[in-house]
């Protein structure tokens, strides 16, 4: 008798929360993170296909800045230190790209998208990073000064803001980490990739 209206509110649940992809299981593996998410693989080849910018570092930053929630927001700021005042910053979604950045990108790219959806943001990263290699001679292989660019800005960058941070320095050098172990599994799951990739298209 009740089981109709407990299977429309199901149904329901499920067109409300649309095709969010639920942060994978094991984070730190990223043969694991592809085989749970094939898909995301393929955004990962185009990101490297269309700006250069290796697959385990654009992942890597991923992980750091959203863990891999689609909509993910920075802390909150609070007025008198316990007043809840909207959010330290206007970061949102999987890059935590910020609204200035994020129109740059869609002008510069005329890319229209999402911060929710991993491949617009996977391409905001590898955009993002090829800037800061045009821009301040960072190679895109160089984890930690691309990660220290994307996190302070370029002009955050240029003025050494970083070095008043520890903690941001911190951070760059576990992102930095985090890219090397992902190229490690990487090399070791590829052609498994790139056979299931084939028998799929």
């Amino acid at each position: 008798m009740h089981k109709f209206p407990a299977v429309v509110f199901c149904i329901s649940t499920l067109i409300l929360s649309g095709c969010a992809t639920p942060p994978p299981s094991n984070p730190n593996n990223l043969c694991s993170i592809f085989r749970e998410n094939p898909d995301w693989y393929e955004d990962a080849l185009d990101m490297k296909d269309e700006w250069g910018t290796p697959i385990q570092i654009a992942m890597a930053f991923v992980k750091q800045e959203s863990g891999y929630r689609h909509d993910a927001l920075p802390p909150r700021d609070y007025l008198l230190g316990f007043i809840p005042f909207g959010r330290v910053s206007s970061a949102y979604g999987y890059a935590q790209a910020q609204d200035p950045a994020w129109d740059d990108f869609q002008r510069a790219t005329d890319h229209g998208g999402s911060r929710t959806d991993f491949s617009d943001s996977l391409m905001f990263i590898g955009w993002y990073t090829r800037e800061t290699n045009k821009a301040l001679g960072i190679s895109l292989w160089d984890t930690y000064n691309q990660y220290l660019a994307y996190h302070e800005g370029r002009g955050g960058f240029r003025s050494k803001s970083y070095l008043s941070k520890p903690s941001v320095m911190k951070v760059a050098r576990r992102v930095e980490q985090q890219a090397k172990d992902y190229g490690w599994q990487l090399k070791k799951c590829r052609k498994e990739l790139e056979d299931n990739r084939s028998w799929f298209f």
